[in-house]
């Protein structure tokens, strides 16, 4: 008589996860062994990736990839994604470890590395058009322009495209203020009634970003924000969320699809006010 197959419970957990991908690791089929090796390295791709863009970056199709989620005792990718989700901040690899992953899977050049986030950035700016649409970025715009004066936070890896719009809005004489915290002050008080805010924060989410967003809602006063995971809280807060990711290479993000973005934005904002 044939022995029954074997059937799995989902890990409740990120280490339980990661026990069970090292004990069937070498048990697996060619592709699934594929799979579980790359997911093993890139937990963290999964909370903002669909399944179509970790098969990709695997190098399988997508129902191979659903069937390493299966594989591994989950329903589906949805269910792996959820338990990833809420743990994102957990197992987001350190610099060191980031370094040491580029070290292990390719040889190190300078020249090899500018042609790899050269294409990660490339890929970046042909998913804009997967993830924003015109109407969105639209109507952000016109809120943007109507507002008395515009205020800009992104703390950590977002300052520099907050920083890059303040620029921006300073050279074409738009009213604009970006915010850093310094001093434990976040800068409430400053936002008014006919003010807008624009909250920029990637995950691991920023909680001063998350703070002053929800406080400024709070209070009246309207809310657009850019992220790159449905998953951020910016959505509670804000009345429209643009989403935008970034394709990474060995856990490092370049900020071109952001930056991209958010400069059209800028100078969209600028031309309205200009003609109102």
């Amino acid at each position: 008589m044939n022995k029954p197959a074997e059937v799995l419970k989902a890990p409740e957990s990120v280490s339980e996860l990661l026990e069970r991908l090292d004990d069937r690791l070498e048990d697996m089929p060619k592709r699934l062994k594929q799979c579980a090796s790359f997911t093993r390295r890139h937990l963290h791709l999964i909370a903002v990736s669909t399944v179509s863009e970790m098969a990709q970056a695997v190098g399988v199709a997508p129902s191979v990839y659903m069937r390493f989620c299966q594989a591994v005792g989950f329903s589906g990718y949805s269910e792996m994604q959820d338990l990833l989700r809420s743990k994102f901040t957990d197992f987001r690899p350190t610099y060191d470890t980031r370094l040491a992953n580029l070290s292990e899977e390719r040889e190190l050049s300078t020249g090899r590395l500018l042609a790899d986030f050269a294409e990660a950035g490339h890929k970046s700016l042909l998913s804009l058009s997967n993830t924003v649409t015109s109407d969105r970025l639209d109507r952000i715009a016109r809120g943007m322009a109507e507002a008395r004066v515009i205020h800009l936070v992104g703390l950590r890896r977002a300052f520099s495209v907050v920083s890059n719009m303040g620029y921006l809005f300073e050279k074409m004489g738009v009213p604009a203020s970006v915010h850093f915290k310094a001093g434990m002050i976040e800068g409430h008080g400053a936002v008014l009634p006919g003010d807008v805010l624009f909250a920029v924060t990637f995950a691991p989410f920023s909680d001063e970003t998350l703070r002053l967003a929800k406080a400024t809602s709070a209070r009246g006063v309207t809310v657009f924000g850019l992220t790159d995971s449905g998953a951020c809280p910016l959505v509670e807060s804000a009345r429209e969320v643009l989403i935008v990711r970034e394709d990474e290479v060995i856990g490092f993000r370049a900020l071109n699809a952001a930056t991209t973005l958010t400069t059209a934005l800028a100078v969209s904002v600028s031309a309205l006010r200009q003609r109102s």
